[in-house]
């Protein structure tokens, strides 16, 4: 299986900088029983069955991209001041954080950040391009402080177009959204609003949380040819006892259990994966689904269109099949869906 399988030329313009408003009046293609309809996000409630259980991931996305001055006494060699952007990446168990910094060779070890005059970080060590820093405010003081000066961590193909602006603040965040840790929003939720949500619990839709924190390595290429090398990032997440119970629920009951998200897939397939039905988890997931996977939960998938040659094109067309993909894609692109984040939505029922 090869990278250039999952190849497609996407025009640079349907890619999506701002979402559209209201949330749910986003187009959405349903590919389903073979064929494909076009619709609207809020069609949800004619596409559902009673019964369906949609499963979201209500991570939270922190303001995760700083921008600050290191300041050097001037006795030392080199500029007294830059400027500094940083970029969050996770957390580790000693408390510091991986990031991201332009430009890494303007900072030495030891030296300080300062995003405001009451909060700084210290350079702890470089490597591979990489950076861990700890900052001087920890808990609650460092939420508040991270909120006031973080700017939202677009991905790549939107921050090259723009800046991230104070809208981005609530538009890269989901309705869902309760638990911080993600630096990526989970974008296939970005389409639900509270009109939405009451139209379909009115029509029996059920849903429950899980949480998978996204990390930056979401948007890492596949450098690979051969896709079946490619080792996948590893994110930090839960399904929790009640969330496993209401899922396997559905199940036996024979109601569609229809994720939200790529990341909300990713993360009930890796609780049911060594039984082979859904069970409680918590920890970190590498796991890679591309075709030929067995799926053991999801019944379908809510999703939005991805890069060419990314991984989440390889999952989708692993529930699919890639030569169903394709024709989706093909179809997106000539009815010029809008693609990736801010992009619309497609709603996936694997054909029996």
């Amino acid at each position: 299986m090869q990278l250039s399988d999952f190849d497609f030329d996407l025009p640079q313009e349907l890619i999506a900088t701002r979402p559209v408003s209201p949330r749910s009046s986003a187009r959405m293609l349903v590919a389903r029983n073979g064929g494909i309809e076009d619709k609207i996000v809020r069609d949800l409630v004619d596409v559902l069955n009673p019964g369906d259980r949609l499963v979201i991931n209500n991570t939270k996305v922190i303001p995760a991209r700083l921008f600050g001055t290191r300041r050097r006494d001037t006795s030392q060699s080199g500029s007294g001041h830059a400027k500094i952007e940083v970029t969050l990446l996770e957390p580790t168990p000693t408390g510091t954080w991986r990031c991201l910094i332009k430009p890494l060779r303007k900072v030495n070890e030891g030296e300080i950040i300062h995003f405001t005059l009451e909060f700084y970080a210290e350079l702890i060590a470089k490597s591979d391009g990489q950076a861990e820093i700890s900052f001087n405010l920890s808990g609650a003081d460092f939420d508040a402080a991270l909120d006031e000066a973080g700017a939202m961590p677009l991905p790549p193909y939107i921050a090259s177009k723009r800046a991230a602006d104070d809208a981005d603040k609530s538009d890269y965040q989901t309705v869902f959204a309760q638990h911080r840790g993600s630096v990526a929003a989970p974008t296939a939720s970005l389409h639900f609003d509270d009109d939405l949500l009451t139209a379909l619990r009115a029509h029996g839709v059920d849903f429950t949380q899980v949480t998978l924190h996204v990390g930056a390595g979401t948007f890492l290429p596949v450098k690979v040819d051969d896709i079946t090398t490619h080792k996948m990032h590893a994110e930090i997440g839960e399904v929790s006892e009640q969330a496993a119970r209401e899922i396997q629920a559905t199940k036996d009951r024979g109601g569609r259990v229809i994720p939200v998200g790529t990341t909300a897939l990713r993360l009930i397939e890796t609780a049911a994966s060594e039984s082979g039905t859904i069970e409680p988890w918590s920890g970190a997931t590498d796991i890679f689904i591309y075709p030929g996977f067995k799926f053991h939960v999801a019944d379908g998938l809510m999703t939005n269109f991805h890069l060419p040659k990314s991984t989440l094109v390889m999952l989708v067309s692993a529930l699919m099949g890639a030569d169903r993909v394709k024709d989706i894609y093909k179809h997106a692109i000539e009815n010029r869906y809008r693609f990736f984040s801010y992009g619309d939505s497609s709603f996936l029922i694997p054909d029996l």
